[in-house]
């Protein structure tokens, strides 16, 4: 637990182009081709993952040629340059406050990497003064969302320290035309690129939408195949398991007693989970751990169908429509990510 923090702000980030799930099925068959014969699943993964489009950092031609780390590093950094500005313009200006006025900027990003970061290429043209603090991270992948904005905070939480924190990922940029494996197959039927920010300052206050009142994080042990990147010369190499959903239900229920036990708070006084829609199985293995209806996780369901999974930021994207549909008194956002880990953060509703 850590000293009230307020959100006071919420931003999004999507790249131009849009890609139906139908057209995601076609050209994936088009560039695989007679390699899918070893792949009976194929057309019933795509047609249930419960996603009608996602957005890319390429028009889809893009993905149908080959291309090494140099092609992929440049176009990661000249989609996530945009995508940082889109998102982080949008949630200082949801704050109401000046890029001037930021004191720390945190960055999360799993998909793509720059040095100097991203936020320092961005500094002078976002505004933000010389002796802005900047911690990026890496390696967070879906769980960057949730993990990077509890970073975010204890960075906040002196009174009157404002922190934007900003995570974009472009999953798109890491498809291989090489790979014919089913995690590689899985992965092109379910993840998009997106950013989100938030702008936090230290103390609960009347402009907050939300005060974040405790994060933690549970490490499960040897469970590193789980979810993660193999890197080799092609570039990241999607690893996921597909006992992901029954290792989540036979190991979350326990691992979140222990995370609401470091926030400090009782499972039910949580009136709503705003959870990470990895997928539609995950989802209905959360509703089950999290004793809930069917459905019920419905801001998620609509998340994915819109956006597909974009990794880190889709859980901002849920927040974002629970906020607009009204947050209860308390909330907890969850995210899963690579380690294997869950990540919690427990919220109370501002009074904006």
């Amino acid at each position: 637990m850590f000293p009230p923090v307020a959100l006071l702000g919420l931003g999004l980030g999507l790249p131009p182009h849009v890609l139906s799930q139908e057209e995601a099925a076609l050209l994936t068959t088009r560039i695989f081709g007679d390699r899918l014969a070893g792949f009976p699943q194929f057309e019933r993964v795509f047609a249930n993952t419960g996603i009608a489009r996602r957005h890319c950092a390429r028009p889809a031609d893009w993905y149908t040629t080959s291309h090494g780390w140099s092609d992929r590093m440049a176009a990661y950094r000249q989609a996530a340059e945009a995508l940082f500005v889109q998102a982080a313009t949008a949630a200082l200006a949801d704050a109401g406050i000046a890029p001037a006025e930021v004191d720390c900027v945190v960055v999360s990003s799993s998909s793509g990497f720059a040095v100097p970061s991203l936020e320092a290429q961005l500094a002078e043209a976002m505004g933000f003064r010389p002796d802005i603090e900047r911690l990026p991270l890496f390696g967070l992948g879906c769980a960057g969302g949730v993990a990077g904005l509890a970073t975010a905070a204890r960075l906040a939480a002196p009174p009157g320290r404002i922190v934007l924190f900003v995570t974009m990922e472009l999953c798109s940029l890491a498809f291989r035309q090489d790979d014919g494996s089913r995690a590689n197959l899985v992965a092109s039927a379910l993840f998009g690129d997106g950013a989100a920010a938030c702008v936090l300052r230290g103390g609960a206050e009347e402009r907050a939408f939300a005060v974040i009142e405790g994060a933690g994080q549970h490490l499960f042990p040897r469970s590193q195949d789980i979810m993660g990147w193999r890197i080799d010369d092609g570039g990241f190499g999607i690893v996921l398991s597909a006992a992901l959903p029954q290792f989540l239900q036979a190991h979350l229920r326990p691992a979140l007693a222990r995370l609401l036990a470091q926030c400090g708070a009782e499972e039910e006084r949580i009136g709503r989970f705003v959870c990470h829609p990895g997928g539609t199985r995950v989802l209905s293995a959360l509703e089950d751990v999290l004793r809930l209806e069917t459905g019920s996780l419905d801001h998620e369901r609509a998340v994915l169908a819109d956006h597909g999974n974009m990794s880190a930021p889709t859980v901002l994207f849920v927040l974002d429509r629970a906020r607009r549909a009204g947050l209860p008194g308390r909330a907890a956002l969850l995210a899963l990510g690579p380690g294997f880990a869950a990540n919690l953060i427990t919220l109370r509703r501002g009074m904006r």
